[in-house]
């Protein structure tokens, strides 16, 4: 029989039995109730359906060139998608290996990872993360916030799996990988792997090599901590430790990594990828503007306009990117080497530099300009903001403070006031250049300036500058096209008067003696930028009548209808000016530069494709006459120097332009393929070289144009040849060899006076 103790205790372990299966129950229910809770968002909204099948992350939009390299980006976080077929395997097995190696097998919660953390807290060691690759993802997709409280952090951890376990089954496992490297911070402001690869190596992700795979996902878990860039040391630690990670799961045999985890790491091709540096610059910054009012125009599918910061739009633009690359260095391999060194000297203890002002005013007018200067700084508007007096920005902006300053040999670290920066960047002297494709009017390469970073005023499409001779092939043209004139006809080259409205006469002068009462051709008055010749057109074809051709060409510049107009006194921008002179190339047909071909969503879907706006500006032959009166710059006028010193045998035609005071100087260089601008000048049109010698347009802009076209033609991807420009069908009578010219006159002369000697 059972004694009375024995049912005692039998009772007692029932009960025990008994509590433990309730508490099981219990805790059982709670988990079942906590985590059915959370998936009815009972305590805060986790991600619907729809938001887990178009979650939403701030996608920069991004610049292609027409050779497809991405140019820049324009956001909020510099991230942008890339597929899984794009993602080297390399660079999978890395994240896979350092990461989430069971990622594979797990349905988005790694239970022997969360084993293994368990472990560690309670015995005090660490042993790693428990967050799989698709818990990661969750919380990249929808961030937690900052500063929650320990209950919330659980409860948010929870959330988390449960978006986790949703994206297992709404994705495979390749697509999960892919969304959340595009999502991960690499640090140096970039987002996703496709910006991380451009900008730690600049180059495209499917490009990585193995030890750029392991850098890379080395960084993530800490960006800052293993920052390659700030801690190479650590960085490189970490990578050898992916790459010893590689080897022991199999994916790398053991002398790859013996000998790859000897290497350093390359960031040659480093580039923080922010509005002042890379590549384009000043067109970008051009882009951005028209990108934003085309943005207020469009809407996307819920009827919101596009946002260029957050929408990851693909903007294909029509530049490209090695035309782009020469144009930049052809500007820094003169105006670095050569022009501003000699501007330096030019001005070396001279007083009031680099400003040229009569001697009694020179004084008040330079400090105007600084002042000016100043008022228009940065610096100024935000001490303005924070409520300080004129007085005291003074005396600020002459306190001496560090600072890094520009120079062409890199930035220099100096102390210096503001003011005296002011007065230092006043030195220098700027650039810009635009060339476009012939036939599309497609532009090709865009420079605004030196350095976009110190200098943001873009010199090709903001500022108008006085044109000087560059403007003489408007009145030309219309010589040409309305006057029984060719590039042989001649004139005597003796100084004319045109009278003005009021009644006086202007007399312009020459800068040259040459041939001086000898009759010339207008070829040579072209070449060798004649003042008298194109007085004497002038004359014939009123102003007006040159500015309706010069609008005809696409310039819209504000220009007075006043005879000095044939010197070349309007102001006029570079992009209207380049824009003009391709019409002579284009057989007389103006096509307006433009520079994006079409607008792509984040999906690839097409939004608005662009065209070239066109127009019949001259007739062919016209264009053909002015083609050859230009060719004569090049062969024997101002523009030789191509020949002579640059080596430039194939057909050019071209014009260079200087004004008065050499303020400014130009050139623009034509050949059937490309049309290309050049202006060369400082900030102020009171800076400037005093010689004509060291100011002229073929001294301060030609060379760029050489060195620039001299880039082209040596490489072959591009494809530009240096053949002559295509006659016109028409049959043209008319004589451009001006010898043979002479000669078919002379035996017209001849014929006639034996006509007229036989008649008696």
């Amino acid at each position: 029989m059972i004694s009375m103790k024995e049912n005692k205790n039998n009772r007692s372990t029932r009960k025990i039995i008994m509590f433990l299966w309730s508490s099981f129950v219990i805790v059982l229910l709670f988990v079942f109730l906590l985590f059915y809770g959370i998936s009815m968002s009972w305590f805060g909204s986790i991600p619907s359906f729809e938001e887990l099948e178009n979650p939403e992350t701030n996608l920069a939009s991004q610049i292609y060139s027409r050779d497809g390299i991405v140019l820049g980006a324009f956001y909020v976080e510099n991230r942008s998608n890339i597929h899984f077929k794009d993602l080297p395997t390399d660079l999978v097995h890395a994240f896979l290996a350092i990461e989430d190696i069971r990622f594979t097998e797990h349905s988005g919660i790694d239970e022997r990872a969360l084993l293994r953390v368990a472990w560690g807290l309670l015995s005090g060691s660490k042993k790693g993360g428990g967050s799989t690759i698709t818990q990661q993802l969750a919380k990249n997709l929808f961030p937690r916030g900052e500063n929650l409280s320990t209950p919330k952090l659980a409860l948010r951890k929870f959330q988390e799996w449960i978006t986790a376990i949703k994206l297992e089954r709404n994705y495979s496992k390749e697509e999960i990988l892919a969304m959340y490297l595009n999502t991960v911070e690499f640090g140096s402001q970039a987002f996703g792997i496709k910006s991380a690869a451009l900008t730690f190596f600049g180059k495209a992700t499917s490009e990585l090599t193995l030890e750029e795979a392991a850098v890379l996902s080395g960084v993530v878990n800490a960006p800052t901590w293993y920052s390659p860039v700030r801690n190479p040391e650590r960085s490189l630690q970490r990578r050898n430790l992916v790459l010893k990670k590689m080897e022991s799961y199999g994916f790398i045999p053991k002398d790859v990594f013996d000998s790859i985890s000897q290497l350093p790491i390359d960031l040659s091709n480093y580039g923080l990828l922010d509005h002042n540096t890379g590549s384009a610059t000043y067109f970008r910054e051009y882009l951005r503007s028209f990108m934003h009012n085309w943005a207020r125009t469009h809407t996307k599918a819920n009827g919101q306009p596009y946002d260029i910061y957050k929408d990851g739009l693909r903007i294909y633009t029509t530049l490209d990117s090695r035309m782009q690359r020469y144009a930049e260095e052809a500007i820094r391999q003169h105006l670095g080497s050569d022009i501003q060194p000699a501007f330096f000297r030019h001005w070396k203890a001279q007083p009031n530099a680099p400003f040229v002002f009569p001697p009694a005013e020179a004084r008040q007018e330079v400090q105007k300009i600084l002042d000016q200067a100043m008022r228009r700084s940065d610096r100024y508007r935000q001490l303005k903001r924070e409520g300080y007096s004129t007085d005291s920005i003074q005396h600020i902006f002459h306190e001496p403070i560090r600072m890094r300053v520009f120079s062409w040999d890199g930035p220099i670290d100096t102390v210096m006031s503001p003011m005296d920066s002011i007065r230092y960047y006043k030195f220098f002297l700027q650039s810009s250049l635009m060339s476009v494709d012939v036939h599309t009017g497609q532009i090709r390469a865009y420079v605004g300036g030196i350095d976009y970073r110190h200098f943001k005023y873009d010199h090709v499409t903001q500022a108008r500058r006085q044109v000087g001779s560059t403007f003489k092939p408007f009145l030309y043209t219309l010589a040409m096209q309305e006057g029984e004139y060719s590039p042989c006809y001649k004139v005597p080259n003796i100084q004319y008067s045109v009278q003005l409205y009021d009644g006086s006469f202007w007399e312009p002068r020459n800068s040259s003696d040459d041939r001086i009462g000898e009759e010339v051709t207008l070829r040579w008055a072209l070449a060798n930028s004649n003042n008298w010749i194109s007085a004497y057109l002038i004359k014939r074809f009123p102003p007006e009548s040159v500015i309706q051709m010069a609008r005809k060409m696409g310039i819209t510049a504000p220009i007075d209808p006043v005879p000095a107009i044939a010197l070349g006194t309007p102001d006029i921008s570079l992009y209207e000016m380049v824009g003009a002179m391709n019409t002579f190339a284009n057989k007389g047909v103006y096509i307006k530069p433009y520079f994006v071909t079409r607008i792509e969503d984040k999906n690839g879907n097409l939004i608005e494709r662009f065209a070239p706006e066109q127009s019949e500006a001259l007739d062919e032959v016209t264009a053909y006459k002015m083609i050859q009166l230009m060719k004569g710059v090049v062969e024997s006028g101002t523009g030789v120097r191509l020949r002579y010193k640059y080596g430039l045998r194939n057909p050019i035609a071209g014009k260079t332009g200087t004004t008065q005071n050499q303020s400014d100087g130009w050139f623009m260089g034509l050949t059937p393929e490309l049309v290309t601008g050049i202006w060369t000048g400082a900030e102020d049109r009171s800076a400037h070289f005093r010689s004509i010698t060291l100011g002229q347009g073929a001294n301060t802009a030609l060379p760029i144009w050489a060195i620039y076209m001299q880039k082209i033609y040596d490489d072959p991807l591009l494809q530009i040849t240096q053949k002559d420009f295509e006659k016109p069908q028409t049959d043209i009578t008319i004589e451009f060899d001006c010898e043979a010219y002479d000669r078919k006159q002379k035996e017209e002369n001849q014929k006639h006076n034996r006509l007229f000697d036989s008649s008696f």
